[in-house]
């Protein structure tokens, strides 16, 4: 039975300019821009044992439409240790499941589900 193993990401939508959101996080909150307005939290041991280890966290901007309706303001990243086998599962479960799908070769698959309050949410198996 496939599972979630964690949360590998954050991401939420800037109410008015991402840039400005991003500045505010590291001048004023201490976040390293690690990649443009992102970054991921991981101890050193994540970092020198997983590529993929800790959590992505990224601000994106207000018309972005990666998470799908554009008034859902968040969208949590789940790793899960065996995409295809959870998908089946949840669909067997009646969970929507979009059918859109993404397999990239430096960060592994991806899919994406609507949760019991209509949320997209990410489901993530990492490049192993």
């Amino acid at each position: 039975m496939a599972k979630i193993t964690g949360v590998g990401g954050v991401f939420f939508r800037s109410k008015n300019d991402a840039k400005a959101s991003m500045k505010f996080y590291t001048e004023k909150m201490g976040i390293n821009e690690e990649w443009p307005l992102g970054t991921t939290f991981a101890t050193e041991e994540q970092k020198a044992n997983e590529e993929h280890g800790g959590v992505h966290w990224s601000i994106f901007a207000k018309d972005n439409d990666y998470f799908g309706d554009t008034n859902q303001q968040f969208m949590i990243n789940y790793k899960v240790d065996n995409l295809d086998e959870y998908v089946a599962e949840l669909e067997a479960k009646g969970v929507e499941v979009l059918p859109k799908r993404m397999d990239d070769k430096d960060y592994g698959k991806f899919a994406w589900a609507i949760d019991a309050d209509g949320y997209r949410i990410e489901l993530w198996e990492a490049v192993k």
